[in-house]
């Protein structure tokens, strides 16, 4: 079985190793060098992923788009073993939204057959390295296969207190806030709630995401700037961080040189710093 640990003790103190991948005349800072100047002390507590541009990096190979989402699987464990090395809290990324089941069949199949195997592959690595495993999104829409082997996923690491991964199947942040709003109806229907009592607190309670920290840090590859439907009201105030690669070349360093971009900014939320700054 394979294993997240990464870690290395130091006098006492556990730092994750080091690599020192450095694409030749990049200029771009190796692994190593990220690691050194992140602070381990800020690090975002909840960071959102759209996994875009794998049909384009297939088409740029000649091959099918199915060939792209196969080896964007790779990405995506990449992405969950760093982020559980460095302690992030959450770890959300959209695998499938509600507009998705546009594409073709063929595609859509493959996809949750993906998921399946994604699954079935990860979770013994996930369950050991303290991984909770939840969906969300309407995934009752889901083929069978793949809710039985969500199922499995949840329950198998349901006691863990580690990392959650949220994986967004079937979602839309547009849907998400129509069945907020619903539930909300309901309670007031019944005289649990009134009206003026709906904040924006009881709205949080009534997303997917309900109990979890709003993403701090979204991060899209494949060189688009959009949100696309995703995490509308958890994203209010998340720091974006864009970058050309498509999803199946994103590794490591992309993702540390993320959180080592997100921690330079000035997060005001809407106030100003001391010295009206």
């Amino acid at each position: 079985m394979r294993s997240f640990s990464a870690f290395i003790e130091v006098n006492g103190v556990f730092k994750i190793r080091e690599k020192n991948k450095k694409d030749a005349g990049s200029g771009e800072l190796s692994e190593s060098e990220l690691l050194a100047r992140i602070d381990m002390t800020g690090l975002p507590r909840h960071i959102a992923i759209i996994m875009d541009g794998n049909g384009r990096w297939a088409r740029a190979r000649g091959m099918p788009r199915t060939y792209g989402h196969r080896h964007g699987m790779d990405s995506l464990r990449e992405a969950v073993r760093t982020s559980a090395e460095l302690g992030i809290q959450v770890l959300t990324v959209y695998a499938f939204s509600t507009e998705n089941w546009k594409r073709p069949q063929q595609e859509v199949d493959m996809l949750m057959s993906l998921l399946v195997e994604y699954i079935h592959k990860e979770i013994d690595e996930l369950y050991a390295n303290n991984v909770v495993v939840r969906a969300i999104g309407d995934i009752s829409r889901l083929p069978a296969s793949a809710q039985k082997a969500l199922s499995y996923a949840f329950e198998r690491s349901r006691a863990n207190t580690g990392m959650v991964l949220n994986i967004a199947l079937n979602y839309g942040g547009r849907s998400e806030l129509v069945r907020a709003m619903r539930r909300i109806a309901e309670e007031v229907h019944r005289g649990r709630v009134q009206p003026g009592e709906i904040d924006e607190c009881l709205v949080e309670n009534n997303l997917f995401t309900a109990g979890q920290p709003d993403p701090d840090l979204l991060i899209r590859p494949a060189g688009d700037y959009r949100v696309s439907n995703f995490l509308l009201w958890q994203m209010a105030y998340s720091e974006f961080w864009f970058c050309p690669d498509f999803w199946p070349d994103f590794r490591r360093r992309h993702l540390l040189q993320a959180i080592y971009d997100y921690q330079r900014r000035d997060r005001r939320f809407g106030g100003l710093k001391e010295g009206g700054k």
